[in-house]
């Protein structure tokens, strides 16, 4: 996502190839495995939110929250994890949570094989499976020691990739499904984000739904500051409170004295449980 993980070029090329209101719901019709479980009330955030490759300072969080957004996203773990986060610890999340910052867990997993670039962590038709069920354990284990508690969501980012190719997108899918049914095992909500064009168009698009998240992040930078306007898949998928947008990317932007460069999403899904 922006300049995250691909430059903005890469972003653009990957991307051809292929306020505020907070309630309580359970948010869980579409991940019907949740079902047997008890799960705390789901957190939802209904406005702008941001995110950002590092988490900002607690100086910087401060300093944004003037009412413009009311949600960030941060990048909680993951191999392909594109920037140092040294000011993503419990106490910031702790802090900017208290200071009314609502907070967006994404998680970068393995990515698909047939995605061009170099990524620390590829994942196969062999060891799709076996990684996100590990991934999974991982993201929740990295998102709890922050204190993000059970019933929070984590966002799987999956970068654009040629959702043409079966065998690519049979082993993504894969993937996605064991991260999703390891999330459930440890009560925690499944989301992703994707592109319109391919990874969330797969999400979207697949006949079987067992096992795959809940929650879409899309992105579609058609700086529309929405989730129904350009809704690109069906009206009945992803309805009450599960669907957020990214639509606009790399926009520098200054907040009471600081200066950050973030993509804007509008939001109307899970947020992170904390406090």
């Amino acid at each position: 996502m922006s300049s995250h993980r691909l430059s903005k070029k890469r972003r653009y090329i990957s991307w051809a190839v292929a306020g505020a209101a907070v309630v309580a719901g359970t948010g869980i019709a579409a991940q019907a495995s949740m079902a047997a479980t008890t799960w705390p009330a789901q957190k939802t955030f209904t406005g702008r939110a941001f995110d950002t490759c590092a988490a900002p300072s607690l100086s910087a969080m401060k300093a944004w929250h003037d009412g413009f957004y009311g949600a960030a996203a941060v990048y909680v773990g993951g191999k392909n994890r594109g920037c140092a986060q040294p000011n993503l610890t419990a106490s910031w999340v702790k802090s900017v949570s208290s200071l009314g910052w609502k907070l967006i867990p994404l998680y970068v997993g393995a990515q698909p094989p047939c995605q061009s670039g170099a990524n620390p962590e590829k994942l196969t038709a062999s060891t799709a499976a076996s990684l996100g069920t590990s991934d999974a354990n991982d993201a929740v284990a990295k998102a709890s020691a922050l204190g993000m508690k059970a019933g929070s969501p984590i966002y799987l980012d999956m970068e654009a990739y040629n959702v043409t190719d079966k065998s690519c997108n049979d082993a993504v899918l894969t993937y996605v499904r064991a991260f999703d049914k390891q999330l459930h095992v440890k009560t925690y909500r499944a989301g992703f984000y994707g592109f319109t064009s391919s990874s969330a168009k797969a999400i979207a698009g697949a006949t079987d739904k067992t096992d795959l998240p809940g929650n879409l992040w899309y992105a579609l930078w058609d700086q529309q500051n929405t989730t129904t306007a350009d809704w690109p898949f069906g009206s009945t998928q992803f309805t009450a409170h599960s669907r957020a947008h990214q639509y606009m990317v790399n926009s520098k932007e200054t907040h009471g004295g600081y200066t950050l460069t973030v993509d804007r999403d509008a939001w109307d899904a899970p947020v992170a449980i904390t406090g």
